[in-house]
This record gives C-alpha cells, structure tokens and sequence, in this order.
C-alpha cells in the first residue's frame, strides 16, 4: 500500500471529509482489484471533464463525491463473483475492467480465462456452462448488487441523491447496452456517464498507457459512453497536461483542491462516526458469513466500555475502532473467506494478514490514526498466542481486552462458513475457559447479559 499522506494532519474536525474517504479508497481499489490509487484517478479525470463542461458548484460538488465513493458497493458482490467463478473475486474484477462485455465474443474469452483457474477440464466447463446459463440476467444481477449497495452507502454518509445516482448507473451505457437497468443516452443522468468514463479511462491508463486509454474511449464511443463527453476527454487529453497531472507526485493536493471551495465538507465527529458506521456495512457485506459482524462488535464493545466507566470521547473511539476492526478483510478473497471447509495452513496465513492489513489502511487516515493499534489488536491474547504481532497482557489495555472479548463474543454466537452458531452456554464455556481473554471483561459481558442489556441468540 502506497504511504502517501494528505497534506493536512490536525485534530478531528480540521479535516474534510473528502481527505477521509480518499485515503480510505485505497481499500476499495484492493476489493475492485485495481492497483492503488484508481479511485483518485479516477476523480481527476472526471473532474478535469466537469471543469470543462462548466458545471456549477453544486453539481461539480455532487460528481466530486460521486467519484470519490463510486465504489462502495464493490464488496457486495465479491462473494457472489467468488462463487459463480470458482476463482480470486479480485483476480476476476481486475480482468473485467478492461474487457468491452458487451461484446459477446470478448465476454466468453473474458470467461473462458477467468474459470476455475488451475482446475481441471470438467471443473471449467462446469462453470462455463453455468456462466452462460445466466447469461446476461447474472450479469445485470451482479451489477445491480454493486450499485444499489454503493447508493445505499452515499446516501447513509449524507451525500446528496445525483451522487447516489451517479453511482447506481454508474455502469449503464449510451446505447442502451449497460445494467442494471439498460438505460439510453440522457436517461443516464449525467454525473453516472462521467463516472464511468473516467473510471474506464483510468483504468485503460494504468493498464495500457494515456494512448491506449484514448483508443479505448474513441472505439466505445456511442456505444458505453455520451460522445459529447468522450470529445471533451480527448480535447482535455490533447491538452497535453492531464496524464503529466496524473501522474504527478502532487496528486493527492491537487485533487483536494478540485472540491468546490463552497462546498466543502469536514469531518465532524458526527460525519467520522457516519463514515466508521458505513464502512462497517461494506466490511460486512464481503461475506455472506460476516453479514452485520461488525455492527454487532461495536455494539457489544460499545456497552462493555460504558458498563466499566469509560469517558463518553474513548466509548467513541472504541465504537469507531470496533466498526472499523475488520477492514482488513476486505483485502481477503472469498475463496477464503467463505470456504466451507477447513482451512490449509497457508490460507490461515492469508486470513491472519487482515490485522495487520486493518493496521496499515487506518495509519493512512489521519482522524483514525490513533484507532489503528487498538483496531487491529481484536486478535492478539493474552499469552502472546494471537496475531499479527504476537502482543501479550502488559502490551493490551483494557480497550483492545474489550475489542478481543467482544470479536471473540460475536464470531461464536453467529454462523460461520464451517459451523452453526453456537448457543450461548457454550459460548461462555469458551469464553470462560479459553484463559488467552481478559476475564475481567468476560465478567462484564456475563453481567451485561443477565441483565438483559445485551441480547444472545437463544
């Protein structure tokens, strides 16, 4: 992961929200399996479109954070692509991109590569068959999924509805050829046809190189993408600056000054626990098995810091490094994550990277710097035995106890690719005889429950 930082590192609330979400699509470009730094491509691209085409203030503010959110919703296909493939959701995404699937001759080649890698003969067919069985029906399905998740989210973070809009066509075309819905030429609400052209650009560019990506959007013209915009990209191109800009070091500083001044956003308190809140759902929809985990942490973590008399600032915190403790896994194939069987000992290497992923993708995002040892701490113990960096009891205070009981607390009580969840008697048994938890902690949660506070699943 790149450890380029945003120019500005005060306290919270000095920041805009633009800085947060920008270093927190680093991310999202691992989910879509791009390299780092294709969403803050991608911003510039459409933004340079945006300036060219005059649009105001509030539009451009709107395409802005269309741009920076657009793929929000990614996670919540991965398990689907993962499954209907029998292959990396990653290796899968990255490949698609640069495929014009609207093609049928590039749609089974694209196919034809991407199942069961490494499987035998019978597997790929299996699978092939059973890519062209759903055919065109499956595709809009998967696209559906993505974006009206990625909508979803803008509007939670309470952007306004043309940036949810862009982002739920995000992937229609002009001639009418796109999902999820087939719309036609300005059916597609404008900020979605920038969108997806500059994403496309992008990615042709990191891919291929600036001529490659200007090939891409004169073939595509009239059929993905509005030939009024695909003129004014290649003008912008022409111009001479735009991929010596792209490329510039200084790439973070310019785009944060391409937010309309009169729009900007900051990152109050309320917004950072908007943003926390948010990412919690797209952790959770990367698996099925991992549906509302999150949440369910914070909430426990949330009541346990209050019962043992924490501040009313550090319960935030420990909420926040809650939401955010698995972030990690989004970094994490499907393959894994949702294998219903044992794991080898080199996928639970793989698994184990998530702390340490979680880590570093939170030390990039300066208002939640100071959560990143505490949120990737969930899986470190008492005795040393945990991971990633093998802390033990003088190294973990009572926050990370809390965060480790609490992950430990829902993990059990809920289904899991390879169990049921278990009930609560024998989640306490090993809660209570596990001896690598705080049992200080595991007294508190006791409590919490038979007084009704916290609810199980029995």
């Amino acid at each position: 992961m790149e450890s380029g930082r945003w120019p500005g590192d005060g306290a919270e609330g000095g920041f805009k929200l633009s800085e947060v979400l920008s270093a927190l699509s680093y991310v999202l470009d691992m989910v879509e399996g791009q390299p780092p730094g294709h969403t803050l491509r991608s911003c510039f691209i459409g933004m340079r479109i945006g300036e060219r085409l005059g649009l105001g203030e509030e539009e451009r503010s709107a395409l802005f954070y269309a741009l920076l959110s657009k793929d929000t919703g990614c996670s919540s296909n991965a398990s689907r692509v993962a499954n209907l493939f029998g292959a990396d959701d990653f290796a899968v995404k990255k490949d698609f991109k640069v495929v014009d699937w609207s093609r049928f001759s590039e749609t089974v080649r694209y196919a034809a590569r991407n199942v069961s890698p490494g499987g035998g003969p019978w597997s790929k067919l299996r699978r092939f068959v059973s890519l062209g069985t759903q055919g065109q029906r499956g595709a809009r399905q998967l696209v559906h999924i993505r974006c009206e998740q990625g909508a979803g989210i803008v509007r939670l973070l309470g952007f306004p509805e043309e940036t949810a809009q862009a982002i739920y066509n995000l992937d229609e075309h002009w001639d009418g050829a796109g999902h999820p819905h087939g719309l036609r030429g300005e059916e597609i609400p404008l900020l979605a046809r920038i969108c997806g052209l500059a994403q496309t650009a992008e990615v042709f560019y990191t891919e291929f190189g600036p001529s490659q990506a200007e090939e891409m959007a004169r073939t595509r013209r009239k059929r993905w993408f509005d030939p009024d915009l695909v003129d004014v990209f290649l003008a912008e191109a022409r111009g001479g600056r735009l991929w010596m800009e792209l490329a510039s070091p200084d790439l973070l500083e310019t785009i944060s000054r391409m937010e309309p001044p009169d729009r900007v956003k900051l990152a109050t308190p309320e917004r950072l626990d908007d943003v926390a809140y948010a990412f919690a759902r797209i952790i959770d929809a990367k698996s099925p098995f991992t549906y509302e985990h999150s949440e369910g942490v914070a909430s426990v973590t949330t009541k346990l810091a209050v019962h043992m008399g924490f501040p009313q600032d550090e319960v935030r915190d420990q909420r926040r490094a809650a939401l955010l403790h698995d972030i990690g896994k989004l970094g994490i194939s499907n393959r894994i994550l949702d294998k219903p069987g044992r794991l080898t000992d080199e996928e639970f290497e793989k698994i184990k990277e998530h702390s340490a992923l979680t880590y570093g993708i939170l030390d990039r995002v300066s208002p939640f710097r100071h959560l990143a040892d505490l949120a990737a701490s969930h899986h470190e113990r008492l005795d040393g035995s945990g991971y990633h960096r093998g802390l033990s009891a003088k190294d973990l205070d009572t926050p990370a106890r809390i965060l480790a009981v609490a992950d430990v607390f829902d993990a059990l009580s809920s289904d899991r690719p390879y169990r049921a969840a278990m009930p609560p008697e024998k989640v306490f048994s090993i809660l209570e005889s596990d001896g690598h938890l705080c049992p200080e902690t595991v007294q508190a949660l006791s409590t919490l429950i038979s007084n009704g506070e916290i609810e199980t699943n029995s």
